[in-house]
């Protein structure tokens, strides 16, 4: 797996992925628990979507 997410998107996923989790924690919908996938993509830096699409965000892997 190599590294496709990088700066700004990395942290926004990681925010939006927090939010979603502790909205659905505190009583929201079901599908709030979706915030998992942004959160892990964040964390690990690497998303398989970016991967089937060609997408890199990260600017040290773009070499």
């Amino acid at each position: 797996m190599k590294t496709n997410v990088g700066g700004a998107d990395k942290i926004l996923r990681i925010v939006a992925g927090i939010a979603l989790l502790a909205w659905a924690m505190f009583g929201g919908p079901v599908w709030a628990w979706i915030g998992i996938v942004p959160l892990a993509t964040g964390l690990l830096g690497w998303c398989p979507a970016y991967t089937m699409l060609g997408m890199n965000t990260c600017p040290l892997s773009k070499k």
